[in-house]
This record gives C-alpha cells, structure tokens and sequence, in this order.
C-alpha cells in the first residue's frame, strides 16, 4: 500500500519544480530587488499576520487596522513587482486548487454515491 506522506513529499517537490512555482520564485526574487516595494510587501504581510492573530485570540480588529491595512494595500497597487508576485502566486494558487480536487476526488465519490437513492419498486 502506497504511503500517502511519501506521495506528498514527492508531489511538494514536483510542485516546487514546476513552471508556476519557478515563475513565483523568479517574481519574489524580482520584488526583493526594489527595495521601496518589497517594504512595503513586508510591511502589508506584518500587518496582516498580526492582525490573524489578534482575531484567533479573540480580540477585536478595530476599523482603524483595518483602514491601515487597507491603506497599504491600495499603495502596493501600483508597485509592479508586488503586481507580478500576486498574478505568479494566483498562478500557482489555481494549481494547488486542482491538486486539492484531484486529492478529494475519492472522498467526494464516497459521499455522491452514499446519497444516491435506490431505485423504489
């Protein structure tokens, strides 16, 4: 029987060679290179992570973080290497969205043919 952590471990490293994520990789090494731009894409994602974490304790993101995060979001509009790094990232986001079905297939199966209704006589 086949090791399904085996098949993950080597279907991380095809993805990690495949066309997609090389092309993200190529973008996120381009963005590191404008440093204005790669700030402000760290300082979105510190942004964001703290404000994760302040909704999984239960606390309240006020409308001024949200605001802000807003704020810097709509800067990194107009930066071409974040522009870039999110049409790669969509990219690879929709593979990884396929490989999630194909992985369910067999779950999905099991559950649409539990709730077919025999034929009544």
């Amino acid at each position: 029987m086949a090791n399904v952590y085996d098949t993950a471990d080597q279907l991380a490293k095809d993805l990690e060679a495949s066309e997609q994520f090389q092309d993200l990789k190529k973008a996120y090494d381009m963005l590191k290179l404008d440093a204005v731009a790669y700030a402000m894409f760290q300082q979105f994602q510190d942004k964001q992570v703290e404000l994760q974490q302040k909704q999984a304790t239960g606390q309240e993101i006020t409308q001024e973080e949200m605001a802000g995060l807003q704020t810097i979001g709509e800067k990194m509009q107009n930066m071409q290497p974040i522009n870039d790094l999110l049409a790669r990232e969509q990219a690879l986001s929709t593979v990884m969205d396929d490989l999630n079905r194909v992985i369910a297939q067999p779950i999905v199966a099991l559950y649409q043919a539990n709730m077919k209704k025999p034929d009544a006589e």
